[in-house]
């Protein structure tokens, strides 16, 4: 009944002021009768009652909090007295959120980008039993080895295998091209996924090679495509002139296995002649395979390692030519295990670090603010406390007002960052590729993002703690201003400041070497010259053609190429240079009989490349001569190799042209010519040996043509696109010019410059306003001081040094403590932006100069006011 009596006072609180009011007033009135009683007169009697009964206002707070009820509507005042303070000073409460806004926004985009890639992990059934397979620290595999693992291990309840591709569709018309996964038999029953409809192809469906001409098409192909159709199964589409029966379809928001890549369709990988004109399900040399397995429920990814490297003793026993070297390990899967994501963890948990410091510099220019502002409500505070409101009460309504503003500013943060993370998931880096970063915000994201705004808010809101309960209402309401310790070298608010420059210099020196790693990355030497160059994408098996029917049609689309007016050469080679796809192979001294893996001198890239390749890439000849049209398949095997392997094979350049190395597969091959090395596979590699084949000699139906042109490259694009259409409407390509193409290479050192840059640049922001809110707060507690000193013949360079000589120390500790810190967090970006060195001399002197500047542009208004003291002016204020 108690419970039920107390909601019920909520509804009639005015009733309940007046009880209280009329019951403290009764005790009041009997103390005086009583000293009526005892002699005293009516006044003696009065005041003798009132200085027993103590403040009246602190008593009845005190029995108004005694009562939840009554608590939660002096709550509701709390904070409706909060409001009216904030809106009464709007200059205050907009900083204070847009600062706050600035931090939480930024916190919740790099967290969601954190959860997207790194925490949530593949949106599967019991993902968290899923592990990539990696062979010698790659994740890439071969077919044999595939099965030899899937059959002899005793720790996965199974394990699959899969390669992205892609395809040409062929369903009236102009043909298009599709990304596809080419995947084992048991991929959906690894991953423990059920259709949305029709049936999934399983592991009794392979029966041999080109023995499953199934299809399963993704939810969004099958709505984009189909119309959600329910009708598709069973109906027959062509892949690359092929015969495919759709089987079914995916579930709704199944992307496949990797993260990043969101797959059209799914085809059996025992159909990889059909798709890729060639098979290699046989070679345990050709390793492009990537595998998933599920550990078994109990079974720990130690245990795992040890039953896969179990497997990987009796492969080095049985193919020790093949698996000489072979070592695997487990790695978390979606980010085709550590070849991307040790880069991308590295460089999420750089930024969330970086983002961390944003909201430690924010939460200390909020601490600033809030304890500049108590102190300029210390006259009130004494005269609150002095009425009989108790340091409990007061402290409490700070707290509110720093919620109230912790709320405000991380909802409108958790809103600009939903519309930017919305926006980057739709987002395609690479337009022509089915890959984007799905980082929706989810429930997650909010509940941390809330969190952050709440705790900086309270953090803030007891910064001014000591200045409430070191309050002597008595001495500042007769003096009108606050003792102050002089004795104190560094206040709280000191500190405060040099975490805030300190964590912007951190800031700034990061975004500074992402910035001078980029620059260095586009004005790098690849290796080719991307200028003036377009390039047409395409694959024969796409329109069906293979063997000498393949190698004719190239031919012709060159020759066509390099007939168009404007055309200084063009050349075709199989996967270009820093492109998406590559390809590796073990190569071995000519005189070596045992070729195993051990016995590599390298493992180059390899291509293969047609005549005039090197001059319309304009990649530098060094010696020997280029591949020629008589390089076919009845001459002897010849390769130009590059500067790095000449070194590591030869010993030199001019020894190279003429030598024989070898390929794992036993054959022979002559050195005819050395070319300039260049950047293969990532912009940060390591210099990599690499060699190209003749085109005749290791035909490929992957195609890059390669047209170089003084000329407008739209208008080179056009006739290009008219001339390989009227060749064969059939065959599906894509054309871009190379620079545009090398936007998938630079897309880690862009994407690591703009949000590097974009957080930079709000650390300097939050340190503007931090220093310019100290020295404007000091400028106007020292005016009289200025003022005296001014009218006894100080210069301005004694009053500057006198206003602002403190904050300028603070600026300098700060920045030393941020270069220092900046230069240990930015190595990670050596790993992703190129060539980046926090020890450059530019960056150090860049990380000096915007520091210097952040100081002399914050510190402008508070100096032009010290200077400008009118001493005549202040003392009659005074």
């Amino acid at each position: 009944m108690a419970y039920f009596r107390r909601i019920g006072n909520l509804f009639r609180r005015s009733q309940i002021d007046q009880e209280i009011d009329a019951e403290l007033s009764a005790h009041i009135e009997m103390r005086i009768e009583e000293n009526l009683a005892a002699g005293m007169s009516r006044e003696e009697a009065r005041r003798d009652a009132l200085l027993r009964f103590g403040n009246f206002a602190a008593t009845r707070e005190r029995v108004t909090s005694a009562d939840a009820a009554l608590s939660l509507d002096v709550l509701a005042r709390d904070v409706r007295y909060a409001l009216r303070q904030l809106v009464h000073s709007p200059g205050f409460t907009i900083t204070a959120m847009v600062t706050l806004a600035v931090a939480i926004g930024a916190n919740a985009i790099v967290f969601s980008v954190l959860n997207a890639l790194v925490l949530r992990g593949l949106n599967l059934p019991d993902a968290q039993r899923l592990f990539t397979i990696q062979d010698r620290g790659t994740p890439f595999n071969s077919y044999p080895d595939y099965r030899d693992l899937r059959d002899r291990n005793r720790a996965f309840d199974g394990i699959a295998a899969y390669v992205v591709n892609n395809a040409g569709l062929h369903a009236g018309g102009d043909a298009q091209r599709v990304w596809i996964y080419e995947a084992s038999g048991n991929y959906f029953d690894v991953l423990g996924v059920q259709p949305y409809l029709g049936r999934f192809f399983h592991a009794s469906d392979d029966r041999g090679p080109d023995s499953n001409p199934y299809v399963v098409l993704s939810y969004a192909f099958w709505q984009n495509h189909f119309q959600g159709d329910a009708g598709v199964i069973g109906r027959a589409i062509e892949l690359n002139r092929h015969s495919f029966t759709i089987l079914g379809v995916a579930p709704p928001g199944m992307r496949g296995t990797e993260v990043f890549y969101a797959s059209d369709l799914w085809v059996p990988i025992v159909d990889q002649k059909q798709i890729e004109g060639t098979s290699s399900l046989e070679e345990r040399t050709s390793r492009g395979m990537w595998l998933v397995g599920r550990v078994k429920a109990g079974t720990t990814p130690a245990q795992a390692t040890a039953d896969l490297n179990d497997v990987a003793g009796y492969m080095k026993k049985t193919y020790p030519k093949e698996d000489d070297g072979a070592s695997f390990s487990l790695a978390k899967p979606g980010l085709v295990g550590d070849f991307l994501g040790g880069p991308v963890r590295a460089f999420v948990a750089g930024l969330m670090l970086l983002s961390a410091l944003i909201l430690l510099a924010a939460c200390a220019n909020l601490g600033s603010l809030f304890a500049a502002r108590a102190t300029d409500r210390s006259r009130e505070i004494a005269l609150r406390l002095a009425l009989g409101s108790t340091r409990r009460r007061i402290l409490r309504q700070l707290l509110t007002e720093a919620v109230l503003v912790a709320l405000a500013g991380g909802s409108a943060g958790i809103a600009a960052s939903v519309v930017l993370l919305r926006a980057l998931s739709v987002w395609q880096p690479v337009p022509h590729m089915p890959i984007s970063v799905p980082v929706n915000p989810d429930l997650l994201t909010y509940a941390v993002a809330i969190v952050l705004a709440l705790v900086s808010g309270l953090l803030c809101g007891l910064t001014p703690v000591r200045q409430v309960l070191g309050t002597a209402p008595w001495e500042l309401v007769k003096s009108g201003v606050k003792a102050t310790s002089r004795g104190r070298r560094f206040t709280l608010r000191d500190v405060l400041l040099v975490i805030q420059i300190a964590a912007c210099a951190v800031l700034m020196t990061s975004s500074l070497v992402a910035v001078r790693g980029l620059a260095r990355s586009l004005n790098s030497n690849f290796g080719f010259d991307p200028r003036n160059v377009v390039l047409l994408d395409s694959d024969m098996n796409m329109a069906g053609y293979s063997g000498d029917r393949m190698v004719a049609m190239q031919r012709r689309m060159l020759d066509n190429a390099a007939a168009l007016p404007g055309v200084d050469s063009a050349g075709m080679i199989s996967n270009i240079p820093l492109g998406l796809g590559w390809s590796l192979a073990g190569v071995y001294s000519d005189t070596a009989t045992a070729l195993k893996p051990s016995n590599e001198l390298a493992e180059p890239a390899f291509y293969s490349v047609s005549p005039d390749y090197f001059k319309a890439a304009g990649t530098t000849l060094l010696a020997g001569r280029s591949i020629t049209w008589n390089d076919d398949k009845k001459s002897p095997n010849v390769i130009v190799i590059n500067r790095e392997l000449a070194q590591k094979a030869f010993g030199s350049v001019s020894r190279a042209v003429g030598g024989h190395l070898r390929t794992g597969d036993g054959a022979r091959y002559e050195v005819v010519g050395v070319v300039e090395d260049g950047k293969y596979i990532t912009l940060t590699e390591d210099p990599r040996p690499a060699f190209f084949q003749p085109m005749l000699q290791a035909p490929n139906s992957e195609t890059w043509l390669v047209a170089r042109s003084a000329h407008n490259s739209q208008s080179l694009a056009e006739a290009l696109h008219e001339t390989v259409h009227n060749l064969d409407a059939g065959l599906p390509f894509q054309i871009v010019s190379w620079p545009q193409e090398l936007d998938s290479a630079l897309f880690a050192a862009r994407a690591a410059t703009v949000s590097l840059g974009v957080l930079g640049t709000l650390g300097a922001l939050l340190a503007i306003t931090g220093i310019f809110g100290m020295a404007s707060y000091s400028v106007g507690k020292r005016l009289k001081e200025m003022g005296i000193r001014i009218a006894l013949g100080a210069g301005q360079g004694q009053v500057l040094h006198a206003a602002l000589g403190r904050a300028f120390r603070l600026l300098a500790v700060g920045s030393v403590v941020g270069l220092a810190l900046g230069l240990a967090a930015t190595r990670v970006l050596g790993s992703i932006v190129y060539q980046a060195s926090p020890r450059d001399p530019v960056v150090l002197a860049g990380s000096v100069l915007v520091m210097l500047i952040v100081g002399l542009i914050a510190a402008w208004a508070p100096a032009q006011r010290a200077v400008h003291v009118d001493p005549s002016t202040l003392m009659r204020e005074e």
